[in-house]
Formats: C-alpha cells, sequence, structure tokens
C-alpha cells in the first residue's frame, strides 16, 4: 500500500504543488526587503555609530583629558595625550580613534564625565583604504561642528 501512495504522490507532484504553493503565498504577502540605498530602516535611538568630539557653546572642547575614555575602552583603540594649559587645566593634544578595532560598545561615552565624546546616528562612514579608518581628534570635531551628524546625548 505504502508503495501505492508513493507512486501517486509522485504522480500527482504533491511536493512540487506544495512548495508551489507556498510560494504563491508569499508572493502576495508585504516585501522585508528594502532598497537599500534610496530606503533606508528607521534606526533605533541607542544606536551607536560614528563618533563625535562635543565643544561648549562657546567654541571650546567640552573633552578634559580625564583619560577615562581610554582607559575603559576595551579594545584599547583610543589613544589620548594631554598638556596642561596656562589657566591649570589639561586639555588634549591628541586624541585619536583607530575605527578598525573599535568595537562601539559605547564605553567611552558613558566614561566620559563631561559628555565630550558621543556616538552618533552615523553608519555609513566606508572608506577606501584601512588609512583613512585612523581618526584624529580633528576630524572628531568637525563632525560635531560641521552638523555631519545629528548628536544626541544620553
Amino acid at each position: 500500500m505504502n508503495k501505492v501512495l508513493k507512486f501517486i504522490k509522485s504522480f500527482l507532484l504533491l511536493e512540487l504543488s506544495k512548495g508551489l504553493s507556498l510560494t504563491l503565498k508569499y508572493l502576495f504577502k508585504k516585501k522585508v526587503t528594502i532598497n537599500y540605498p534610496y530606503e533606508k530602516n528607521p534606526i533605533s535611538s541607542r544606536f551607536r555609530g560614528e563618533h563625535a568630539l562635543r565643544r561648549y557653546p562657546n567654541g571650546e572642547e567640552r573633552c578634559i583629558a580625564c583619560k577615562l575614555c581610554e582607559a575603559v575602552c576595551p579594545a584599547q583603540a583610543i589613544v589620548i595625550e594631554a598638556e596642561p594649559r596656562p589657566d591649570g587645566s589639561r586639555r588634549t593634544t591628541r586624541y585619536d580613534i583607530d575605527m578598525t578595532k573599535c568595537i562601539y560598545c559605547g564605553f567611552c561615552q558613558e566614561a566620559c564625565p563631561v559628555d565630550a565624546i558621543v556616538e552618533g546616528p552615523n553608519f555609513e562612514f566606508s572608506t577606501e583604504t584601512r588609512q583613512e579608518l585612523f581618526t584624529t581628534k580633528k576630524d572628531y570635531l568637525l563632525m560635531a561642528i560641521d552638523g555631519k551628524m545629528k548628536l544626541r546625548v544620553i
């Protein structure tokens, strides 16, 4: 009896008709694929993307060279060098982030006592060479000033 049922199923192409019915079912459903460069998915408010260094409204840099972000970075992607200013406070002379090492964990943003470093919603910063991913303090300050990214402070 099993052989007869097997023959009837194969003769009637039952498996093929099941597969085609499944295809037809999904043919008329709403598509989940987006046309990426022209359409973009909404980004979560907690998304961590490209870094930026913020300034105070008077134009002064917020970073006080406490090096907490450098210490807390699990990937050791941040390098900070500082020197004292004439008024006694410290400011950074070098603030580099190696984006090839960065894992976008957000620890640097959380550790900063003055909210100097933030991670914005920009995720489209591909480069043609690996060398372009070694970014400096000047690059991060420009990102915040020029409005290349909308900044959110948590």
